[in-house]
């Protein structure tokens, strides 16, 4: 099979692309042929070596994707059209097929293009365990989240004003209106304004982007509020919640219901040639697109 993949860590130019051994199901797992798989930041983060547990190399990256089944097991059969995200740190969503357990996967709904449900997998369920059942965002509450034009974030603002909550957001002043349409009540400038300066008393903040942003965060909370962060690396600072974004059907089940009754909507998507996975892999790293990245792979 065709795949992307790298032999070491490093840049961007380290993944290559070219001929890989297809992947063998092992008992529970199903067989999918891959058409679309999303680019996330966990993915170059893992190409350049920068989270502590390392994997055998050569390594194909990728962890969210949509398909076909073409070798079935007790719930998919041959033909069924699947989503869902991989285990870590096997991964391999950027290669033509995927073996996969199929108890982690949901069928797409029928509405959504295999580009789509890939763009929607991760980033959603991010957003949802992270709002949902981390923060256990109430009405009424104000939220600080931040990177407001990026895929989890995009989602995770949806799903707060869902909530009935007050969503502060920071962002790129030219992509304000984007994230104002989005449900962002107000909107920080994060290149010419200081947030710490601007917000305080939030019952909550979520955090994608890490940094110093997460330390900075606690100026805004009142007393007993709330930071969860997908990107505060494994000592996150003080009390910050770390999300447990398991892999499991009914987190993607709930997304799509989302999704179907417009809760919730599709963010803009940027798709590359799977063949061009690096070119991909340098726009997401430069962590200025909107919405979501996503690799098509020669059968979409």
């Amino acid at each position: 099979m065709k795949a992307a993949y790298f032999r070491a860590y490093g840049p961007p130019e380290v993944l290559e692309y070219g001929e890989a051994a297809d992947p063998v199901p092992a008992a529970g797992e199903i067989l999918v042929e891959v058409h679309a798989a999303s680019v996330n930041a966990a993915d170059w983060k893992m190409r350049a070596g920068q989270y502590a547990a390392t994997v055998p190399l050569p390594h194909i990256p990728g962890r969210d994707f949509s398909g076909v089944v073409l070798r079935g097991h007790a719930d998919f059969k041959a033909g069924d059209e699947v989503f869902g995200v991989c285990e870590v740190p096997r991964e391999g969503a950027y290669a033509e097929r995927l073996a996969i357990r199929e108890e982690i996967v949901a069928r797409t709904p029928d509405r959504f293009s295999h580009v789509e449900c890939a763009a929607v997998a991760l980033a959603g369920i991010t957003a949802l365990v992270s709002i949902e059942d981390t923060l256990k965002l109430r009405a009424g509450e104000t939220i600080l989240i931040h990177g407001g034009a990026g895929g989890v974030a995009g989602f995770a603002i949806q799903l707060a004003r869902h909530r009935g909550a007050r969503v502060i957001s920071t962002a790129s002043a030219a992509n304000h209106d984007y994230v104002r349409g989005l449900g962002a009540d107000e909107l920080i400038d994060y290149r010419s304004q200081d947030f710490t300066k601007l917000v305080s008393g939030c019952d909550a903040v979520f955090d994608p982007v890490g940094g110093d942003v997460t330390e900075r965060s606690f100026a805004v909370l009142r007393p007993g509020g709330r930071i969860a962060s997908v990107a505060a690396g494994p000592r996150p600072p003080g009390n910050v919640l770390r999300p447990n974004v398991d892999r499991r059907r009914s987190h993607l089940e709930r997304i799509v219901k989302y999704l179907v009754a417009g809760s919730v909507r599709l963010l803009p998507i940027t798709t590359f040639p799977l063949a061009q996975a690096a070119a991909a892999h340098r726009v997401s790293e430069a962590r200025h697109l909107r919405g979501k990245l996503v690799l098509q792979v020669g059968f979409t």
